[in-house]
């Protein structure tokens, strides 16, 4: 058989812009986009990414190759975007709308983007940032994106080179997309969110997101046309590549700039949405919102990003919500590990299915491999669900590697095969695993490794407390030990103590687990996406000084 070889007709790259292509056809009448008043069908949305495609290579002199930015919530034109700026040739890279001004020029720099476009509502925040460039340096085009649906209107147009809408009303409906020469060719450039150390570039190219497209549909077992709706944010590690997905699949994409519980809720009846991505604060958001009541229609929720407590499961799943449990980091776009459920354990109380489905769970279908180590020597821990190590990938959606920073890239692209994800935790006898914590976040105590992520979920548990997170603080004689900061649910009338929440936890965790303090605090800092952010609260430990043995008396 050696004289069978590739050949253009079976060697074609694999991109996810197609699937755009396919959406006009098949389900061209079909609505696409929903955002307050306005609304568009896949052929419509087809015809404005070909336009837009064409005015950003013709019109604004953007070249193949070069990165594009794009620094707006969820709203039609991001929805778009994800297919217009790669459709020109070019390089998306999606920003943050709640980083400072320092941090965005940093990004603008360093992927030397050609283009922004830019959101009412971050309009100063990007001027700020351009203004920081030093001297000589040169700026990127701007583009205003309004939005009169929301009532919000701008007038700027003397410091941005047109709108939006100018594009699309310049643009060639007819344009032939750029399609890439090499399915390896770069495609996203998404920065990681800073919450244990500065940011870096990740770059995956054509390839790795059509892997991570298919697979993330097929995995959570997406129907065809599904109603979903936009909890998560799509600068987010690209919405965790369901941009794409949902135009494979032909859905009806429902779109919202903020949200609350109450919001979604709304949105959810209004709309009879299906399917939504939400991390585990959402989920708490919405379980916790005045007087909910049951769904009119079962909605499937994928969340990730943190280990969801078993509490808040629960009260999220009684209220109708199907959850899915997955696990994924910037560095593969999307979803590699999930919870992958068995018929068997519907039998199981719903504490017991709770605890189950918090595990992050077994490789999906299009990964490699995947394995809990010891990270000094690379060698499998025990699948016991007790010896911790860090979790290894290895497939065909990991990144290509970090831009311009080659030592990060070997430091978790290992020359053993493996990519080192910083994450540890533990490999169930099953084959599942769970997450315990970040490598910088496990509290090591006495010689004892202490999971925040444990004593975080007893105090999930715990009926007056919303929120809480768990680091580390310095102490005299263990070296270091648990400080919870926790917030309360609104309209709790008794609220517990730091001695009360101390020794609850007593009750459910080992002596070495239990927090020495307790913080409480109005809320929680957090990233754009719902992680907390622990850097920020060990900071304030660390601040609280050195504890002794017992209940700490700090308030913040």
């Amino acid at each position: 058989m050696e004289e069978l070889k590739p050949s253009p007709a079976n060697s074609s790259p694999l991109t996810p812009l197609g699937f755009l292509e396919r959406a006009a056809i098949v389900y061209g009448d079909s609505t696409s986009v929903v955002y307050n008043n306005l609304s568009y069908t896949w052929s419509q949305t087809h015809t404005r990414c070909l336009r837009v495609a064409s005015s950003i290579g013709t019109w604004l002199g953007v070249r193949r190759g070069q990165v594009v930015s794009v620094i707006a919530p969820n709203v039609p034109a991001m929805y778009e975007l994800h297919f217009a700026v790669p459709m020109a040739g070019a390089i998306l890279n999606n920003i943050n709308t709640r980083l400072n001004a320092d941090t965005v020029s940093v990004m603008l720099r360093h992927s030397e983007s050609k283009l922004v476009f830019v959101d009412q509502l971050s309009v100063s925040l990007v001027l700020d940032a351009v203004s920081l460039f030093p001297q000589n340096t040169p700026i990127p085009l701007l583009v205003l994106v309004p939005d009169a649906t929301a009532g919000l209107t701008v007038d700027c147009r003397d410091r941005f080179f047109c709108s939006y809408e100018n594009l699309v009303e310049k643009g060639d409906e007819t344009f032939r997309w750029v399609r890439p020469t090499s399915e390896w060719d770069p495609m996203v450039l998404n920065y990681t969110s800073g919450t244990t150390s500065s940011p870096k570039g990740v770059v995956h190219c054509h390839r790795a997101l059509f892997i991570i497209t298919v697979d993330s549909l097929v995995d959570w077992g997406v129907p065809k046309q599904p109603v979903y709706l936009w909890t998560l944010p799509m600068f987010h590690s690209n919405g965790w590549s369901y941009p794409w997905g949902m135009a494979a699949v032909g859905a009806t994409n429902v779109c919202l700039r903020r949200f609350d519980g109450q919001i979604i809720l709304s949105l959810i009846r209004r709309h009879r949405v299906t399917h939504m991505c939400a991390a585990p604060v959402v989920l708490n958001m919405v379980s916790n919102s005045p007087s909910p009541r049951p769904l009119d229609n079962p909605v499937h929720v994928m969340t990730g990003g943190a280990p969801p407590p078993a509490a808040v499961l629960h009260r999220t799943e009684s209220l109708g919500f199907v959850i899915s449990h997955g696990y994924g980091l910037t560095e593969v776009l999307g979803v590699v590990v999930s919870c992958s459920w068995k018929r068997e354990w519907n039998r199981l109380p719903a504490t017991e299915r709770a605890r189950l489905k918090a595990r992050q769970g077994v490789r999906t279908a299009a990964m490699t491999d995947i394995d809990v180590v010891d990270p000094s020597s690379g060698i499998s821990v025990k699948r016991d669900g007790l010896t911790m190590g860090e979790i290894v990938l290895r497939g065909g959606c990991v990144m290509l590697g970090y831009l311009k920073d080659p030592a990060a890239t070997a430091k978790c692209v290992r020359d053993d095969g493996w990519f080192y994800t910083g994450d540890m935790a533990v490999m169930h006898p099953d084959g599942y695993l769970e997450i315990k914590d970040r490598s910088k976040d496990v509290i090591i105590s006495g010689g004892e490794n202490v999971s925040s992520v444990e004593v975080e979920s007893a105090l999930y548990s715990h009926p007056a407390v919303d929120e809480a997170a768990v680091v580390a603080r310095p102490d005299e004689f263990w070296g270091e030990t648990p400080c919870a900061f926790v917030t309360l649910k609104n309209g709790t009338r008794v609220r517990p103590t730091e001695k009360e929440i101390v020794e609850y936890c007593r009750e459910k965790l080992p002596h070495y687990m239990v927090p020495k303090a307790v913080v409480f605090r109005d809320e929680l800092p957090k990233t754009s996406t719902g992680k907390i952010q622990k850097f920020v609260l060990k900071e304030i430990a660390k601040r609280m000084g050195y504890s002794t043995y017992g209940v700490g008396r700090s308030r913040l």
